[in-house]
C-alpha cells in the first residue's frame, strides 16, 4: 500500500512516497486508485492492526501508533557489556502454500521464527522486530491475518514489533500473492555470547525438535508432492494426521525463550538454528578449528511428512538431510554430563529432546553413523 507502516509509528507507510505521487496524480484526471493503489484501504489496515501491534509493546517501547520511526529505549545499565546481534530473513516458497490455502494466519509467526531464532541462538534476548509486507493489491482482511500471525510470533519470542512497511506494488505480484521479509534486533552481554568457541572434543550434542518442516526446503516439497505426486493441499494420506496443506502450513517454531533458560541454567557451548541446509550444513557453521560433529542416525524420530517426499520423491537421505531439518530445529552443544538434564529441562519448557551425537575431532563438517532406521 502506499501508505506505510510509518504513518502508524510501528508500522508505517510510505508517507512521504504518497505525498509526491499523489500531487502528480491528483493534479491531472488520473488519481492513484486508478493507478492501481488503494489509499483507504490501507488506513482501514492500519486501523485493524493497532490494536494487534501495542499488544507486542514491552515496557521500553517509547512510541504509539503516528510517527515516522518506532523508539525502543535501550535499557544499557541492565548489561555489563552490551552486544546487539541482528537477523533478517524470510519465509520462503512456504507461501505458496498459503496462496494454495488461502490461509494466511500462520505464515506471520514463521517469519518472526526465522528472525528470533537465529538472533537468540547467540545466548541474545530478541527486544524488536520490524517486518516488510509487499503485495500487488492490499487485500485488508488477509494483510490483517498476515500482521495478527506476526504479533502472535512476536508474543512469544517476546519482542516487540516496533515498525514496518507495507508496499501496494500494482503489477508487480501476481494477483492474490505477497512477499514478506522480517528484521530482528537483541541484546546479549559480550561475556555471555555463545557463538560455538566453546566446543570441545566430547561434548555431546542435543537436537530439540522442529514441528515439521519449518520454512525450509519447501521448493523441493512442493515439486515431490504437488506437482510430481500429483497430490493437492487438500489430500489426505494415510502417513499424516491433518490433511497435507494444514501440515505443511505447521509454524516454524520459536525457540528464543527456551534458549535464555537454558543457557542461563547449563554450560551450552554452542547453538545452531536448522533452517535451509539442514544439520548438514548448519551445524558446522558453529564447529571451531578442529572439531567434527557426529550425528547417529535413528537417534530421533523422522517426521512423516520427510518420510512421505524421501517416498514420493525417491529423495536419497543424504539430500534429504541437507535440505529439510529433519525433525531437528535447533541443536545445542553442551559437556557431555549435562546432556541428559538439559533434555529434561527443555521437556518442562515444552521441547522435545534427544541426544543426536557428539563433538569428535577432525574437520568442521558433520558425519552421520549408524546404519539403524530412523525412529
Amino acid at each position: 500500500m502506499i501508505q506505510s507502516f510509518e504513518e502508524a509509528g510501528v508500522i508505517s507507510f510510505s508517507n512521504r512516497v504518497f505525498r509526491s505521487l499523489s500531487t502528480r496524480y491528483f493534479c491531472g484526471m488520473t488519481t492513484y486508485r486508478q493507478a492501481g493503489v488503494d489509499i483507504e484501504a490501507g488506513n482501514e489496515f492500519v486501523r485493524r492492526i493497532t490494536p494487534l501491534v501495542r499488544s507486542t509493546f514491552r515496557p521500553e517501547v517509547l512510541t504509539d501508533l503516528g510517527g515516522f520511526g518506532g523508539l525502543f529505549r535501550f535499557q544499557a545499565d541492565r548489561y555489563k557489556d552490551p552486544v546487539l546481534v541482528s537477523g533478517t530473513d524470510g519465509v520462503g516458497t512456504k507461501l505458496k502454500i498459503a496462496f494454495l490455502m488461502d490461509r494466511h494466519d500462520t505464515v506471520g509467526i514463521d517469519l518472526v521464527a526465522m528472525c528470533v531464532n537465529d538472533v537468540a541462538v547467540s545466548g541474545a534476548e530478541p527486544l524488536f522486530f520490524l517486518d516488510y509486507l509487499a503485495t500487488g493489491k492490499l487485500a485488508v482482511p488477509k494483510a490483517e491475518a498476515i500482521v495478527c500471525g506476526i504479533a502472535e510470533g512476536c508474543r512469544q519470542a517476546g519482542c516487540a514489533l516496533i515498525g514496518g512497511e507495507t508496499a501496494e506494488m500494482p503489477s508487480f505480484y501476481a494477483e492474490g500473492e505477497y512477499d514478506l521479509a522480517g528484521f530482528a534486533v537483541g541484546v546479549v552481554d559480550r561475556a555471555k555470547i555463545i557463538d560455538g568457541q566453546g566446543i570441545r572434543p566430547g561434548d555431546a550434542l542435543v537436537g530439540l525438535a522442529s514441528t515439521g518442516l519449518h520454512s525450509n526446503g519447501y521448493s523441493l516439497a512442493r515439486k515431490v508432492l504437488l506437482e510430481d505426486g500429483g497430490l493437492t493441499v487438500e489430500s489426505r494420506l494415510s502417513e499424516l494426521d491433518r490433511p497435507l496443506g494444514d501440515v505443511l502450513l505447521t509454524p516454524t517454531r520459536i525457540y528464543a525463550k527456551q534458549i535464555l533458560k537454558l543457557a542461563a541454567e547449563y554450560p551450552i557451548t554452542g547453538i545452531a538454528h536448522i533452517t535451509g541446509g539442514g544439520v548438514t550444513e548448519n551445524l558446522p557453521r558453529i564447529l571451531p578449528a578442529g572439531c567434527q560433529a557426529r550425528v547417529h542416525r535413528g537417534a530421533w524420530p523422522i517426521p512423516p511428512i520427510c518420510k512421505l517426499i524421501m517416498k514420493i520423491g525417491r529423495v536419497e537421505e543424504e539430500e534429504m538431510h541437507r535440505v529439510f531439518n529433519m525433525g531437528i530445529g535447533l541443536v545445542l552443544a553442551t559437556q557431555a554430563g549435562h546432556a541428559d538434564q538439559l533434555i529434561a529441562r527443555a521437556a518442562e519448557l515444552g521441547d522435545r529432546g534427544y541426544r543426536i551425537g557428539e563433538i569428535v575431532a577432525g574437520e568442521r563438517r558433520v558425519e552421520y553413523v549408524g546404519t539403524g532406521p530412523h525412529k
